[in-house]
């Protein structure tokens, strides 16, 4: 299985990763520190007939906001199904129904507990 991690602080894709290591079945973790990476790692993973199981996003990066992000991935039937976890620091109720709304199929937010995230990662990846 291939999770791809979306944030742009390297420590927080650390801590991602670091926190869904021990998940059974984990291949490889992708990284992206960008929305318009993130993006373009999708649309390589597309024509190398690559399948990502599972995407962990931020909503607050600097150049395509997350919500944009997934809205690409909603709107495309070969990312459709991808599980899309967000993971942010916006706690607000707009932000929450927004993710919702766009498609997301979790909503957690910063700082977030470890075990927790593995938890929903495997229930989401089963």
């Amino acid at each position: 299985m291939i999770i791809l991690v979306v944030d742009d602080s390297v420590t927080m894709r650390r801590m991602v990763k670091a926190s869904l290591r021990g998940l059974k079945n984990i291949i490889y973790f992708d990284e992206a520190s960008n929305g318009l990476e993130a993006i373009e790692k999708l649309a390589i993973a597309q024509v190398k007939h690559i399948r990502i199981d599972l995407i962990v996003l931020d909503l607050n990066m600097p150049d395509i906001h997350g919500l944009e992000v997934l809205k690409f991935v909603r709107s495309y039937e070969f990312y459709q199904t991808i599980p899309v976890i967000i993971l942010t620091t916006r706690s607000d109720d707009d932000s929450r129904q927004a993710a919702k709304a766009a498609g997301a199929t979790c909503y957690m937010t910063k700082p977030f507990k470890p075990q927790e995230l593995a938890w929903k990662a495997q229930i989401l990846l089963n």
